[in-house]
Order: structure tokens, then C-alpha cells, then sequence
């Protein structure tokens, strides 16, 4: 009878085991799914820049850092304010990610455009349209 104990024993041991396995495994549905691709790239990368002027001419260069090297950065300065009247200098930097496979490890990636305005105006700069803090280097 001692035999039948330990088989009864072994099996209750078994399914406790067995019911605590499954339980404690995470399911898909328990799994928080990932953000889309565009949410994820919703936040403005700090830009570091470098006003240059000369002759009237302003070269506007710098750095931001992309979320991979296969990203590509693009520049574009302008005049902002009135005809009469200039307040700023707005750079636009366009940051626009790889839509093939690259390994997404952060690169910093450089840029450089000119626009021709008067001197001590400041600079505002926007990523994808919306305003970045900025270092000045």
C-alpha cells in the first residue's frame, strides 16, 4: 500500500507543478504590444549648431542624433518675419528615417545650409516642423 501513496503523492506533486507552470506563463494578451513606428519617433532629438557669418552670409551647420545611420538629415534656412522686418532665421532640419533593415543603433548625423541675412539675429530651430532645444557650439 506504501506504493500506492507514493504514486497517489507523486501525482498530486505533478499537478501542482504542472497547474503552476501554465499559470505563471505570460500569454500574448499579457504581452503590452509595442508603439507603431511613427509614436515612437514623436520625440525632437537636440540639435547642436554653429552660426557662422560672413560677408552677410550666414553657414548654419551642426548635429543632431538620428535614431540609425541609415536615417537622412536635411537642412534649410530662411528669413522669418515680415518683409520690412526680420525677426529670425528659422532652420529647418528635415530627419527622416530608413525604410529598409538597418541596425538601430543612434548615429549623429551632420548638416550644413546658408541664407543670407543681417547679423545678431537668432536662430530658431525646428525637427520635422517642430521646435528642438538647441546647443550652440
Amino acid at each position: 500500500m506504501s506504493h500506492m501513496r507514493l504514486w497517489v503523492a507523486a501525482t498530486i506533486i505533478a499537478l501542482v507543478v504542472g497547474i503552476g507552470f501554465v499559470l505563471s506563463v505570460p500569454h500574448t494578451r499579457d504581452v503590452p504590444q509595442e508603439q507603431s513606428a511613427l509614436s515612437l519617433k514623436t520625440s525632437v532629438p537636440e540639435v547642436a549648431f554653429r552660426d557662422v557669418l560672413k560677408k552677410g552670409v550666414h553657414t548654419l551647420s551642426g548635429s543632431l542624433m538620428a535614431p540609425d545611420a541609415c536615417a537622412a538629415v536635411s537642412s534649410a534656412a530662411t528669413l522669418s518675419g515680415e518683409a520690412s522686418s526680420t525677426e529670425a532665421i528659422l532652420l529647418a532640419i528635415t530627419l527622416e528615417s530608413s525604410s529598409g533593415v538597418c541596425l538601430e543603433v543612434p548615429t549623429r548625423m551632420t548638416f550644413q545650409t546658408t541664407v543670407k541675412a543681417s547679423a545678431r539675429l537668432p536662430v530658431i530651430v525646428t525637427v520635422n516642423g517642430e521646435i528642438a532645444t538647441t546647443t550652440e557650439l
